[in-house]
């Protein structure tokens, strides 16, 4: 996710798009840059670091002229740096270029243009954009783009800027966000509204498949494939700070509802075929993970959940022994490492203190790393073998969301790539498993689309000081995450527990009127997960079930519920904890607290 801002008009563009690259810096910012003609030229600065760095460049060496594009980033593919930072331009310097999503083919085009004679300064795909309009041009800068876009496959939002046609700038979207801001005798382009709300509040939305063509006295919406879109203009009535979370109350809220596109992002270029192919991210551990005999999961908090999934998957799908480890008591156990040990190491920022001790006790040992991480460059990134990137953008919230569903689907494609490579698993179980993960986003969205149910229980329990988790199998590790995200925005004591376990102890706990949340999506134990549901309530707990669509049993024996779709047993953790962290965002609601800013803890740890 990456900021994008375009403008032309009468003033001065640079001082306009910094001023839109400033609202969308929640976007991406490990880099920056602006793109402005002048004099037949496409001047462009731009900057590893956040936009104080690019603005720390303007201020000796501003750029002059009244059309430009603007970009803040959020990497994707190469580390943070100048070179790989937007706009790109193509050799002669005719099409600027500034882009947020991922082209799936881009390595395809790369090989391509290479053969031809271009030449590349960056690592990313986004440059392979600007040289494939070069190769395509044919003098009408509308009609380039759309011949490059019909090469292209994956998603992104763009605006370009050319030198032949220096009167226009052109917006495409496909499957990423971009807006268009209409103003007077001046227009805007940008990724978010939050960009454009000081100089205009009438927009159009693009939708996939459609692009814009900007002047300084209008805009002509069509599809990429040239057919003209009416569209009804947009007035916007959010005030900025509200425009800045999307129209949403909070971040947290905002990157819940973002999980759908997360995971399809993560998802994206690493399905092949009815199978998962992850050879081009993985090459670096191909032979290895033929031949390792154990894995360890290492993290922390939020990703530590996501280790304690991956045993299971991993353990189920590729047949390989696994432990999980907290990262901060990894190294201090003197745990058993071989080179035949493969460590996965799980955080959403790559700089998480003691995930990275483990990482390099690990490495000192002499086993191999696999590093799953949302930032590119980090250290994670950097000092792993290999790493499985995690497609979630930026989280603000301090309470991870989309971070976790996404390290759950790399998890997943790791397992089912391992599986592929070692044979543990079918081809007919594989095309099975690879149609579920494909519909997991849609599934998320329906459970998005109704939280009446949620928003219910959470107002009856907010007043309550202790809660209770229960399940068994991947439930019981699911639950183990949905009681943090409780615990930690809204204060509320919640523990989790394995379901089976209650009779050794945590039943004591359990008194008239306590609520219970108990989840029961796994057929292999559902009968005896009732039977724990029924035990709570014999003792007065209120039951909050979670189950599967078509269920009709589970209601007999809890005092409401929420279902989610049907998949394979495998994925239900996406599905299930969707509605746990609706349910931890609501209570905190009702009990007036600030969700985005919990007392006492920060996003990213970096020290131990």
């Amino acid at each position: 996710m990456c900021g994008i801002v375009g403008y032309i008009g009468p003033k001065q563009a640079q001082n306009i798009l910094l001023e839109g690259l400033r609202k969308l810096e929640y976007r991406g910012y490990d880099s920056a840059g602006l793109a402005v003609y002048q004099d037949g030229r496409l001047n462009v600065r731009k900057t590893k670091g956040a936009l104080s760095a690019l603005e720390g460049r303007l201020n000796g060496s501003p750029l002059s002229g009244e059309v430009g594009v603007g970009h803040t980033r959020w990497a994707t593919h190469g580390k943070p740096s100048d070179e790989n930072s937007h706009p790109h331009v193509d050799q002669q310097r005719r099409f600027s270029v500034v882009h947020n999503g991922i082209i799936e083919n881009y390595m395809e085009l790369k090989e391509e243009l290479a053969e031809k004679g271009y030449s590349f300064t960056s690592e990313t795909d986004t440059e392979v954009i600007a040289h494939l309009m070069a190769d395509l041009d044919d003098g009408d800068v509308v009609s380039t783009v759309r011949k490059a876009v019909r090469r292209m496959k994956g998603a992104y939002a763009l605006a370009i800027a050319s030198v032949s046609e220096p009167d226009k700038l052109v917006a495409v979207r496909l499957a990423s966000p971009l807006i268009v801001g209409v103003g007077e005798g001046e227009n805007f382009i940008a990724s978010d509204i939050p960009a454009i709300l000081q100089h205009t509040r009438n927009v159009y939305v693009l939708e996939d498949g459609e692009m814009a063509v900007i002047t300084r006295d209008g805009v002509e919406l069509s599809t990429t494939g040239g057919q003209p879109v009416n569209r009804e203009m947009l007035r916007v009535t959010w005030d900025a700070v509200t425009a800045e979370k999307g129209g949403y109350d909070h971040f947290m809220l905002k990157e819940i509802h973002e999980q759908p596109k997360a995971i399809r992002d993560t998802l994206a270029g690493r399905l092949k075929d009815d199978s998962v192919d992850l050879s081009w991210e993985l090459s670096g551990l191909s032979d290895d993970l033929k031949q390792i005999d154990k894995i360890h999961f290492v993290a922390c908090g939020t990703a530590y959940h996501a280790g304690l999934i991956g045993k299971s998957v991993v353990e189920k799908v590729a047949r390989i022994p696994v432990e999980v480890d907290v990262a901060s008591e990894y190294r201090y156990r003197d745990p058993i490492l071989t080179p035949s040990t493969l460590v996965v190491v799980i955080s959403q920022s790559g700089e998480t203190a003691d995930t990275l001790a483990a990482l390099r006790e690990a490495k000192k040992a002499g086993s191999k790393v696999l590093g799953i991480t949302n930032v590119v460059g980090s250290s994670v990134a950097r000092e792993a073998d290999e790493v499985l990137m995690t497609w979630a953008g930026p989280e603000i919230a301090v309470a991870s969301t989309k971070a976790y569903t996404t390290q759950l689907i790399a998890i997943y494609l790791f397992s089912l790539y391992l599986a592929r490579l070692r044979g543990t698993w079918s081809e007919e179980e594989l095309k099975r498993a690879t149609a579920a993960i494909s519909a997991l986003p849609e599934q998320v969205q329906r459970i998005l689309d109704a939280p009446e149910a949620i928003q219910r229980f959470a107002r009856s329990i907010a007043e309550h000081e202790d809660l209770f988790f229960i399940g068994r199998g991947l439930d019981h590790a699911v639950v183990k995450e949905g009681s943090l995200k409780l615990k930690e925005i809204s204060y509320i004591h919640s523990d989790a527990y394995a379901a089976g376990e209650l009779k050794h102890g945590t039943l004591a706990l359990i008194e008239d009127g306590v609520p219970v949340i108990a989840l029961a999506t796994q057929p292999s134990v559902y009968e005896k997960m009732v039977s724990n549901i029924i035990e709570v309530k014999a003792r007065g707990a209120r039951v909050l079930g979670l189950g599967l669509e078509g269920d009709t049993e589970l209601a007999k024996s809890v005092d409401e519920t929420i279902t989610i779709p049907e998949t394979l047993p495998l994925f239900t953790p996406v599905l299930a904890v969707t509605p746990l962290q609706l349910l931890a965002y609501y209570t905190s609601i009702a009990r007036g607290l600030d969700v985005d800013k919990p007392r006492n803890l920060a996003k990213s740890v970096t020290v131990e």
